[in-house]
């Protein structure tokens, strides 16, 4: 099943609605969005079952999947090649960042670049990223898959300077407008563990990034167990699970994002975040 949360611009006042994805139609949902779905339990069945009014998918203003999550939660260096070309130490545990609402942005949105004083070091990530479907604490392998929504693609853009300006990297990772997610949320029963998946980036029709979800160092399943370990993960939380190599930040010379360039993040089988760079 595929699952996605729409605006509704038709002057209704109905902000958003959650939609079943139907070839190329979507199904609006009587739930505001994917999280309030979720945070109702028995999701794939409810939403099967629910019906609505019908829209093109190809005109939908896609929002992100959760518009407004308790949690986002990143994972940095968790890919082989991205770890060899930072010159990092493979890690023993999973490192964890956030994000906040406000950098989420829709598959389709515009990504506001911060002003030129403030950075031009602003790079690409492409990112598998899962939504957690029910509430979750200190969950065996199996506990952890079962917790786990679907997936969707994420684009963590990063601004490199902000990031490395201490040893946190939070404050180079959550400027506003700056995170696509999306376009759709993928169930865990049609992808499973979320492993051995495809995903690549483009900018301005160049690959930058080539790579499988085969080569993370920690999988979804484990990821969830361990953070669940820490906190409760509740509905609607997305975890993102780290970039492969390609990073612009690597190249030499290193490659940053500009007003005007258009970059394109595919993870198989849940599709493509295609976004415009933007002056703030």
């Amino acid at each position: 099943m595929e699952l996605v949360t729409v605006r509704r611009n038709d002057g209704s006042g109905g902000g958003f609605r959650a939609g079943r994805v139907e070839g190329d139609d979507i199904v609006l949902l009587r739930w505001p969005t994917v999280k309030e779905l979720l945070a109702e339990g028995g999701e794939a069945e409810a939403a099967a079952a629910d019906d609505g009014e019908v829209i093109a998918r190809s005109g939908a203003d896609l929002a992100p999947i959760v518009p407004r999550p308790d949690k986002i939660i990143c994972v940095g260096v968790n890919y082989a090649d991205h770890i060899a070309e930072m010159g990092r130490t493979p890690p023993d545990h999973p490192t964890y960042f956030a994000k906040y609402g406000r950098a989420l942005i829709g598959a389709n949105d515009d990504i506001v670049l911060p002003p030129v004083e403030a950075s031009t070091s602003i790079d690409w990530e492409c990112e598998l990223a899962l939504v957690i479907g029910r509430p979750v604490r200190n969950a065996s392998p199996d506990e952890a898959l079962a917790a786990i929504a679907g997936y969707c693609a994420l684009n963590d853009v990063s601004v490199r300077d902000w990031q490395t300006r201490t040893s946190q990297y939070v404050a180079g990772k959550t400027w506003e407008s700056t995170t696509p997610v999306g376009p759709v949320l993928v169930s865990a029963d049609v992808l499973g563990d979320g492993r051995g998946l495809a995903l690549s980036t483009t900018v301005n029709g160049v690959v930058k990034q080539q790579s499988s979800t085969e080569h993370l160092v920690f999988g979804p399943v484990e990821i969830v167990a361990d953070l669940s370990r820490i906190m409760t993960l509740d509905p609607g939380d997305i975890i993102t699970t780290g970039t492969p190599g390609g990073v612009g930040v690597a190249r030499t010379p290193p490659e940053f994002l500009s007003v005007g360039d258009e970059v394109v993040v595919n993870v198989e089988g849940v599709g493509r975040l295609v976004n415009r760079c933007v002056a703030s």
